[in-house]
């Protein structure tokens, strides 16, 4: 079983409202010592690592504005995520860290840099969660009226994705640098190759600016679920992430998604699938419900419906309380209301059932139970939605976190659902027991250079 910490450098994530409780502490979130705490703990519970969702602009939808936004902290202030990773890894030494980054609105050559930048700094421990935006309101933020098409985006992700390879796999030879102090040559000029992309959305005319780092290419992470962003994945990812309301939605999404990855040629099991999940647990199911019901009183469902309008891109203010949600299609977040339109055969959901069900302020699946029926639920969810793994959604922090690692997790480690200690090497290692770098049917491998692993 794959474990991701699922969180973001900002009060209020996913489960909105509960930053009000009195033991939640993300009011930290600018406070590198407490990031520094919650990787410890993460590393003690054996997780693979930390997953920082991230994206640009404001939640402006509902209501029209962001008023509503603002008030109950939804995903703002917010702050760069990339930036409190080299913190975290000073004082883990295995723990892995998923950065999430937009090919719409950053140049691959700087982002390139970036990236190769903390591969280095972490010693091989990061990952990329690719997207590409979803919030008119960040496209405004940088200078345009809107943002591109839903499946243009993806047109420009293939293409930002090709010089990003091109710059990581075939600049720098794996012996460019030989730092001979005697010669003065600290690098062979004949082993760095200058990148000409010249693509329909991206243009790069020179060299990587960084030497070979442990991983090259990070560990490609992707969460789209569009039909779109299924064959994206299908080509680039080595991780998936998925949400959505039941096992049995989730298991359809798994099998569409590994049929894509098989059609685009690559072996359906090389890829981990990892599923959103909210957990709430306790020593016995008693202390676990009262836990839920205490964090319901001080959680949001009103912020959740809010935040829920920004990634389809409407207005649910403007609905009445029975009126069905149906899939409108736009140029928002696709996959989430397929998931609970196309992808939930007999129920029609509502705008107060969506309420009902965000009882934690959040639409991600919610399971309430002692130790013992967490590591069941998980494990059913391995078994019949065919997930490698969790994203573990925080809800009180870093309570919820500390919960899991102190009570679930060795229960999981005795039914040897969960590693007991690491492997060795970089994220890459011990997430596929392979080579630090792409593996040769990897789409990425093939913009290598002679002389490169």
């Amino acid at each position: 079983m794959l474990l991701n910490a699922f969180e973001m450098t900002c009060p209020g994530h996913i489960c909105h409202g509960l930053w009000t409780h009195p033991r939640d502490e993300t009011h930290r979130y600018g406070d590198l010592a407490y990031w520094e705490d919650l990787a410890q703990t993460l590393e003690r519970g054996r997780f693979d690592g930390i997953f920082f969702a991230d994206g640009l602009g404001i939640y402006d939808v509902y209501q029209g504005g962001y008023d509503a936004v603002l008030r109950e902290g939804i995903q703002v202030p917010r702050n760069d995520p990339l930036l409190v990773v080299p913190g975290m890894a000073r004082v883990t030494r295995h723990l892995g860290f998923g950065i999430t980054s937009s090919v719409t609105y950053e140049p691959p050559y700087l982002f390139a840099r970036r990236m190769s930048t903390l591969d280095q700094l972490t010693a091989g421990r990061v990952g990329w969660n690719v997207v590409t935006g979803y919030l008119d309101s960040a496209a405004r933020a940088v200078g345009l009226d809107s943002q591109p098409g839903h499946d243009d985006r993806y047109e420009r992700a293939d293409d930002y994705m090709d010089a990003v390879y091109k710059l990581w796999e075939a600049s720098w030879e794996d012996d460019a640098v030989v730092f001979d102090r005697a010669r003065r040559v600290y690098t062979d000029p004949a082993k760095v190759h200058r990148i000409r992309h010249d693509g329909p959305y991206y243009r790069i005319d020179g060299p990587h600016l960084c030497a070979p780092t442990p991983q090259r290419t990070p560990v490609i992470y992707q969460a789209g679920a569009s039909d779109r962003g299924r064959r994206f994945a299908a080509r680039h990812a080595e991780c998936i992430f998925v949400m959505g309301p039941s096992r049995a939605v989730i298991g359809a999404v798994v099998r569409d998604l590994r049929h894509a990855i098989a059609q685009a040629g690559r072996d359906p099991r090389s890829v981990r699938i990892l599923a959103g999940i909210n957990l709430v647990t306790g020593a016995t199911s008693e202390q676990a419900r009262e836990k839920f019901d205490e964090y319901c009183r001080y959680a949001s469902p009103e912020a959740g419906l809010a935040h829920f309008s920004s990634t389809v891109g409407i207005d649910f203010s403007s609905w009445g309380l029975d009126e069905p949600i149906t899939h409108v299609r736009n140029d928002a977040g696709q996959s989430a209301l397929e998931a609970f339109t196309r992808r939930s055969p007999g129920k029609v959901w509502t705008v107060r059932k969506l309420l009902d069900a965000m009882k934690l302020g959040s639409r991600v699946h919610t399971f309430v139970g002692s130790a013992v029926e967490v590591a069941d639920e998980l494990q059913a969810w391995m078994t019949e939605a065919d997930v490698d793994g969790f994203n573990l959604v925080r809800t009180v922090s870093p309570e919820s976190f500390r919960d899991f690692v102190d009570l679930v997790v060795p229960i999981l480690q005795e039914r040897k659902l969960l590693k007991t200690d690491y492997a060795q090497g970089t994220l890459r290692e011990k997430l596929f027991d392979k080579a630090p770098t792409l593996p040769a049917d990897h789409y990425g491998s093939r913009f290598r250079t002679n002389g490169q692993r």
